[in-house]
């Protein structure tokens, strides 16, 4: 008999914790987790938007969640991109100029979360939906190019004549603002973990991502004593004549890379003939997979 009635009683408590456990409602406070995908670039070098080639790109992220609808997030992203002229096949302007260039990209980004459904992980009616992410954020950058397979860091050697002070111009800076905005979708996995996949475009304020924005510089950048000792003394049979007294400097290789494409007949030629397009500046996106796990808590609901 005693274990009948302790039986209904075990019953009426499990019963009971059960019901208390549906009087009490969930709150999502936020989110933490990280993201793995692809990254690609548009600019100088790609000026169709094309898509050749895309470079992986890591992130970690946490989101404070204010209801159902809207969330703010911290963001840091390591990213690679890179492109090169004989990726376009339509341009042969581009295809003869035959530039390249490779980065790697560390941003941190605050970023406005908006769902376009109520979001509640615990609630199987409410576990999906569509978002749109809107921020602000900055960028470190430093794009580099191999040459007769020597690595090249673009900015210190100033193929635009940045480092002559070719007309005025100055080194650009290697720090960069950048404004996100994408789309996304989220869907609730369990009660604690969320799975997203995002596509989100970056809009910067700098056209040098690429180095190439203004026009080649030619005179500025020519020839320097054929001295071994010099770091800015790069021969190549490519591009001089090999014991000449004077040999072109890395930047004059690297502003112009024609030679290599058409022999004798450089782009550069002509001081002053466009390298790039500066009125409009360089781009990003990156798409991505994100796992999150939920922080929340459960609180008693509001009479009405």
């Amino acid at each position: 008999m005693n274990r009948i009635i302790l039986s209904f009683v075990f019953l009426f408590a499990l019963e009971s914790a059960t019901l208390a456990q549906t009087n009490y409602s969930y709150e999502q406070k936020g989110e933490f987790g990280f993201s793995i995908g692809a990254a690609h670039y548009f600019g100088d070098l790609n000026t169709r938007t094309g898509l050749s080639k895309p470079k992986p790109s890591f992130g970690l992220f946490f989101r404070k969640q204010f209801g159902d609808y809207v969330g703010l997030r911290v963001a840091g992203r390591y990213a690679q991109v890179g492109y090169s002229d004989e990726y376009n096949k339509t341009n042969d302007y581009q295809r003869a100029r035959n530039l390249s260039f490779n980065s790697n990209i560390f941003e941190f980004a605050v970023q406005g979360d908006f769902n376009f459904y109520k979001f509640i992980p615990t609630d199987l009616n409410y576990g999906f939906t569509p978002y749109v992410t809107l921020g602000v954020g900055f960028f470190s950058f430093d794009p580099y190019t191999f040459l007769d397979g020597t690595k090249h860091y673009l900015q210190p050697i100033g193929t635009e004549g940045q480092q002559s002070g070719y007309m005025g111009r100055t080194p650009y800076s290697l720090m960069s603002v950048c404004v996100p905005f994408g789309v996304g979708v989220k869907y609730s996995l369990n009660p604690k973990v969320n799975i997203s996949f995002e596509i989100t475009q970056r809009f910067t304020t700098t056209d040098y991502l690429d180095d190439v924005s203004t026009t080649y510089a030619t005179n500025y950048l020519t020839t320097i004593p054929n001295d071994p000792e010099r770091p800015d003394c790069f021969p190549t049979d490519q591009a001089y004549t090999p014991g000449a007294p004077y040999v072109p400097s890395v930047a004059y290789l690297l502003q112009d890379r024609s030679y290599e494409t058409l022999p004798g007949n450089q782009l550069s030629n002509v001081e002053g003939r466009q390298r790039g397009w500066s009125k409009q500046k360089d781009q990003y996106v990156i798409a991505e997979i994100g796992i999150s796990f939920n922080i929340g808590s459960y609180r008693c609901p509001t009479s009405n």
